[in-house]
């Protein structure tokens, strides 16, 4: 397993489109399978899961979010995400 690091790519996984699904009026993770109705948490992370350094997936949501103190959750969201195959982290 990849560790997740604060130098670590993250991008989605195979076969995985971020997108707006207006029925669900949520964001959702569309794969070959089915369908994942995101939370508007996971969807501000996942939003920024496109090639980008972890480093910098969190310097954008602190831009968002300068109140909350957010690493630690987003951390645990990414290790979730990358044990599902919703991402893939690479260097």
């Amino acid at each position: 397993m990849t560790a997740i690091g604060p130098d670590t790519r993250i991008t989605l996984g195979h076969g995985m489109r971020f997108q707006w699904e207006p029925s669900q009026e949520a964001h959702v993770l569309l794969y070959p399978e089915g369908m994942v109705k995101l939370n508007d948490s996971a969807s501000a992370v996942l939003k920024h899961c496109d090639g980008r350094r972890v480093s910098e997936i969190l310097e954008a949501l602190h831009t968002q979010f300068p109140d909350a103190d957010l690493d630690a959750d987003v951390h645990a969201f990414l290790e979730d995400a990358h044990e599902r195959g919703w991402i893939r982290a690479g260097e």
